[in-house]
């Protein structure tokens, strides 16, 4: 024991080595902070994965504190299930197109029946698709573009805002962001 003086019932006065169950008392043992570090790090993988997430507590329930444990939405395949052929809604699951550039599709987002909604509210205000008028900068019909389209006010009735908040959680971006035309100059 170079350097160290024996205590009272033979054990070392500085830290650690040798001793009886006495000498632990107060001090966590290696074994328990191996676990809970272990644990921490579980816990940030399942986080950083998106097994597990926490609650944004947006929609009132709950202390927004507790951890929601969440099964992986992503499928490998693209094969229809049984109720994706029938016409029903199953449950909704997220594909990886690609990383870079990030693309995702979403299966199942919208029911039949609020797909049905948003057509018939877009319908009556359709307008025939434009193309950029390289001359002036404004729009100009084309028959190169032969869609049609229109924009729904945000939140404009309980269903909208039900749609805006399901595409909300799913982008984590917030309900009623906007993006500014990207401008360059030649």
């Amino acid at each position: 024991m170079a350097g160290r003086t024996a205590g009272r019932g033979g054990r070392p006065l500085l830290g650690g080595g040798g001793g009886g169950g006495g000498g632990r008392r107060g001090k966590p043992s290696k074994a328990i902070l191996a676990a809970l570090l272990l644990a921490s790090v579980a816990l940030l993988l399942l986080l950083a994965l998106g097994a597990l997430s926490l609650p944004a507590g947006s929609d009132g329930a709950g202390s927004g504190a507790a951890l929601s444990l969440h099964r992986p939405r992503f499928r490998r395949s693209a094969s229809k299930s049984r109720l994706e052929k029938t016409g029903e809604k199953g449950e909704p699951w997220t594909e990886v197109l690609s990383w870079e550039p990030r693309a995702f599709m979403y299966h199942n987002f919208l029911s039949k029946e609020e797909c049905e909604y948003l057509i018939s509210l877009a319908k009556p205000h359709m307008k025939k698709s434009t193309v950029v008028d390289s001359a002036t900068g404004g729009s100009k019909d084309s028959r190169v573009r032969t869609s049609s389209g229109t924009f729904l006010r945000r939140g404009q009735d309980k269903i909208v805002r039900t749609i805006e908040k399901r595409i909300s959680d799913f982008t984590f971006i917030p309900v009623g962001m906007k993006y500014l035309p990207w401008l360059t100059q030649s």
